[in-house]
């Protein structure tokens, strides 16, 4: 399965036509069905959204900004260039060794989130990504110059079960939904906005 977040205007970017296009191969190549593929992003236009249709992909029915449960299948997540709070939403929909084991993700890097932010500020706003960071194995794009803003800074991720289950008991035990209060920053889309 795979889930796509945040793959903008794709009828008027470059950019995002450059994403789409590549997501297309990486189903292609992975032998996933483009059925099995779901997609969101409120800046969708109706013909955007039907394009994605007319290639067999389906589109989400509502925002889960990030809430996306693995439920047992290996699910690729494809989020380039998405708000830090999707990915720790992502995180804290599936915490648990056996969930994150299943799920890999493509998109920012999360040692470059890492290191851009204050640690302090981490841990506050974006905990689940903090504590995850010694349990997650990631490898940066090549990088192409003519598509160093499309994909810039994205990494593969992956989260070997066995490095999941070094980390200690009690970063399992602190399980509460991410509210991003005092963020500063925050580049998410929530329901009803």
């Amino acid at each position: 399965r795979c889930v796509c977040y945040g793959l903008g205007r794709f009828g008027r970017c470059p950019a995002a036509r450059y994403q789409l296009a590549f997501l297309l191969l990486l189903l292609d190549e992975l032998r996933v069905p483009p059925a099995r593929c779901a997609l969101f992003d409120p800046a969708f236009s109706e013909r955007e959204a039907a394009a994605l249709r007319a290639l067999g992909l389906r589109l989400l029915p509502e925002n889960e900004e990030g809430k996306h449960g693995v439920e047992g299948a290996a699910t690729l997540f494809y989020m380039v260039h998405c708000g830090k709070a999707l990915y720790n939403n992502l995180l804290w929909s599936n915490w648990s060794p056996a969930a994150l084991s299943k799920l890999v993700i493509i998109g920012n890097s999360f040692r470059g989130i890492e290191e851009r932010l204050l640690s302090r500020i981490l841990e506050r706003d974006y905990s689940y990504i903090a504590k995850v960071l010694r349990g997650v194995e990631e490898v940066a794009l090549p990088s192409h110059p003519r598509y160093l803003d499309t994909f810039n800074d994205t990494s593969v991720h992956w989260f070997p079960l066995d490095k999941l289950q070094e980390l200690s008991p009690e970063v399992w035990e602190f399980m509460e939904e991410p509210m991003y209060q005092d963020c500063e920053d925050l580049e998410i889309i929530r329901k009803g906005e």
